[in-house]
């Protein structure tokens, strides 16, 4: 291991949990950026790694898996997360990353009383963190595929976004960013999901018709909502970017 980076020479380090739930527009704007970055998917059998010492980043995606599930990955990514922030390395959650993230810090994930599938909008609070997060506009529609959330925060975090099913769509902390919603998603990732979406999720349809879209609902919003999605996305990661110490 050199001094700034690990061997590899990434300055970021991506934890994946599910093979399903892979980087997509996160990996396209790492690439884009000419920024280097190692991958770890759990459910490949890829382990993470013991510390994060010499990242500059830490991106932790999401997956169909609860944050309090009792699965030694799940755990190793919280510690390599408290080290992170140890560290003044930034982090930034997808989904079950940001809930993770609220876990690691002290706050509290629970299952909600709806789920939340599909393109919906969200709007930010207007505060100053809330402004240099998501930009000046307060309402973006944005994917979401939970039932869990974070419904306490760590102490010490600011709540930033809302949506109707879900009071907390986004909190920040310190350098760090945590989500509730796919800012990285991408149409090959929707198209995967659809097809294997689990046998609840008609059911999710039918008794949700405010919180979940049916496939025909997603893919028109898909066409109408993605570009906006992936400019908010590539708006976030340049913030947690600037966030990164020198290298």
């Amino acid at each position: 291991m050199s001094a700034s980076f690990p061997s590899t020479g990434a300055e970021v380090l991506v934890l994946q949990h599910l093979i399903e739930d892979g980087p997509a527009y996160l990996g396209e704007w790492l690439d884009a950026q000419g920024i280097r970055w190692d991958l770890r998917c759990a459910e490949a059998g890829e382990p993470y790694p013991e510390s994060v010492r010499g990242y500059r980043g830490l991106a932790v995606l999401g997956g169909a898996w609860s944050a309090n599930d009792d699965r030694p990955s799940l755990r190793r990514a919280e510690a390599l997360i408290r080290e992170a922030d140890a560290l003044g390395i930034p982090v930034i959650g997808h989904c079950l990353g940001g809930q993770l993230m609220a876990r690691a810090f002290g706050g509290r994930v629970e299952r909600l009383s709806q789920p939340e599938i599909g393109w919906w909008p969200l709007t930010h609070n207007d505060s100053a963190a809330a402004r240099e997060w998501f930009g000046e506009p307060r309402e973006h529609t944005v994917y979401q595929w939970h039932e869990d959330s974070f419904v306490a925060l760590p102490p010490g975090a600011e709540s930033l976004a809302a949506s109707p099913a879900c009071a907390h769509q986004a909190f920040a902390i310190g350098p760090h960013l945590g989500m509730q919603f796919h800012i990285e998603i991408d149409p090959a990732k929707i198209k995967a999901w659809l097809e294997n979406p689990g046998q609840a999720y008609p059911v999710k349809v039918l008794l949700h018709r405010d919180s979940v879209q049916d496939p025909a609902s997603m893919h028109a919003g898909t066409l109408q909502h993605l570009a906006g999605s992936q400019a908010l996305a590539a708006h976030i990661y340049s913030t947690w970017r600037a966030r990164w110490p020198a290298g």
